[in-house]
């Protein structure tokens, strides 16, 4: 049985999520009040959030498609958030139909929306685990029912680790050694390096809300990548991370706070 069978969680509409304040900025209907609240009063001190989501959206896609041209074959994207399209896993099968992906997350809407997230290619596969990204455990466990951790997978954390405090680090580790040599880890990150006050307003917004938010300098992003070798262009704002046409256009209406990466386990 997959995880899209299982029993869906009560949904807390007391306090926002973060999948949904994001749903919210790239213009989705799955979020509540509260959600649209928190999204409205960021939005109101970070005038690049909804900029920011929309590029978080397209790094993850060239991201996914250079691992797909690099041989990859299996995916496990953590904080997948609310089914937005292209999915990850129509971009990874559009190059490699035989592609499997895993999608994590704890949010109960996202999996209520996990049979999107399920329509897979004939030749591939894709599955849905509802577990937080700090159970690696329990996340590694159910992903191994359809992904072989003896052969290299893409790790994905997009927009995800600045949701997640000091133990972050080890905490990636976790799934790192796990991987197989030939993974890769792609990453992006809030930084407050680009718009200093902008960002400390945002955050202080998230931690009102009761969500824990922990932007992070060049230095501690570059960090995650610890014992990996990175793929050019390197650590960079998200944006400029092997940018399309899209890409370079989105780069002249302003910055965007986001650091990016992906990596390489040798």
């Amino acid at each position: 049985m997959t995880e899209s069978d299982a029993a869906i969680p009560a949904i807390d509409t007391s306090r926002p999520h973060p999948a949904r304040v994001y749903d919210w900025w790239l213009g989705g209907k799955d979020n509540y009040p509260v959600d649209e609240e928190l999204a409205r009063r960021i939005l109101a001190v970070d005038g690049a959030a909804v900029r920011g989501a929309r590029a978080n959206r397209r790094f993850m896609h060239r991201a996914v498609r250079t691992a797909a041209e690099a041989g990859i074959r299996q995916f496990l994207d953590i904080g997948t958030g609310i089914p937005t399209e292209p999915n990850l896993h129509q971009v990874a099968q559009e190059i490699a139909p035989e592609s499997k992906v895993v999608y994590a997350d704890n949010d109960p809407i996202v999996l209520r929306h996990a049979q999107a997230l399920l329509h897979s290619t004939p030749e591939g596969a894709t599955n849905y685990v509802h577990a937080d990204v700090r159970e690696p455990d329990t996340v590694v466990r159910l992903a191994a029912e359809t992904l072989d951790f003896s052969e290299p997978i893409a790790l994905s954390l997009v927009a995800l680790t600045h949701y997640l405090s000091d133990d972050a680090y080890g905490l990636l580790k976790r799934y790192v050694d796990e991987l197989a040599p030939g993974s890769f880890v792609i990453l992006s990150q809030v930084t407050p390096d680009l718009s200093p006050e902008v960002i400390a307003k945002a955050a202080e917004q998230f931690r009102r809300s009761g969500t824990p938010f922990f932007p992070r300098s060049l230095a501690e992003f570059s960090r995650f990548f610890d014992g990996l070798e990175l793929l050019g262009p390197g650590v960079i704002p998200v944006s400029g991370w092997r940018p399309g046409p899209e890409d370079v256009a989105a780069q002249a209406e302003g910055i965007v706070p986001v650091y990016s990466g992906v990596a390489r386990k040798v």
